[in-house]
């Protein structure tokens, strides 16, 4: 199993754990189903009552889908649809409602948005860093855009995924931005984490689920009308796969930092 999965009984604190450090916890089919299930079975489990999700290893929260497994979608010919799997990996698509938050430590990029775009507030090391290289490789970034709009500053949602991989958000600067609430000596996001879920979690449940759902549903209406437009955007602008594959093969290492 890709995704660990821990439960501390007295705080009422899971921690969801992406667990591929050897590749930079990308995320697989196998993974994105396992995360689907994790979700929707904390609906259930009543002494859950707050979840931080993070990545192993230290070099990356994600790095996004796997592009072997990626490959493996077969997608139907039609510009009004596409199969995404990692469409249901976050929280709330899986209609989840108890608070979420992320701790990030080192690189966080493209598909990882999906999941961070759907937790109440990130807490980075100072060493993270954020982007999103989509365009570099011929892909549109739509639905990783549409997440990331909706909780950073016009001008900085669009100079990131405009940039491509040819520049990375400082956790510092994605703090200064509001992306990241909270900023800790690399390293120590996780406890960082662990400590904001203890004190959410010793709340009353109801209120807190409550105030988690009053707080999404202000964003919810032009979220979900956003989403609505990726599936034709991604189909109609993408380069074919070989031609991205090409792309992705020249990448290199050259990224600006903020």
């Amino acid at each position: 199993m890709s995704v660990r999965v821990e439960r501390d009984e007295k705080t009422g604190v899971a921690v969801v754990t992406l667990d591929r450090p050897d590749r930079h916890n990308a995320i697989t089919l196998g993974m994105a189903r396992e995360l689907a299930a994790v979700w929707r079975a904390f609906r259930y489990e009543d002494e859950v009552r707050a979840i931080v999700v993070t990545g192993a290893g230290g070099r990356a929260f994600s790095t996004g889908v796997d592009r072997t497994d990626a490959g493996n979608v077969p997608q139907p010919s039609s510009p009004y649809t596409i199969d995404d799997p990692l469409l249901t990996i976050g929280p709330k698509a899986n209609d989840l409602w108890k608070p979420v938050v992320a701790a990030v430590e080192g690189m966080a990029c493209g598909g990882a948005f999906y999941l961070l775009g759907e937790a109440e507030f990130l807490i980075a090391g100072e060493d993270a860093s954020f982007f999103d290289p989509h365009t570099t490789y011929g892909m549109v970034s739509a639905f990783e855009t549409v997440h990331m709009a909706l909780r950073m500053p016009h001008g900085e949602a669009a100079r990131m995924a405009l940039m491509g991989g040819a520049e990375r958000i400082s956790a510092r600067r994605a703090y200064e931005t509001g992306l990241v609430s909270e900023l800790t000596p690399s390293g120590g996001a996780l406890d960082a984490a662990r400590r904001a879920a203890a004190v959410i979690a010793a709340h009353p449940t109801e209120a807190v689920q409550g105030t988690v759902r009053a707080l999404w549903s202000v964003q919810e209406s032009a979220r979900s009308r956003a989403l609505a437009h990726a599936p034709h955007l991604v189909t109609l602008g993408n380069l074919p796969p070989e031609r991205q594959a090409e792309l992705f093969g020249r990448r290199t290492d050259g990224h600006r930092l903020r």
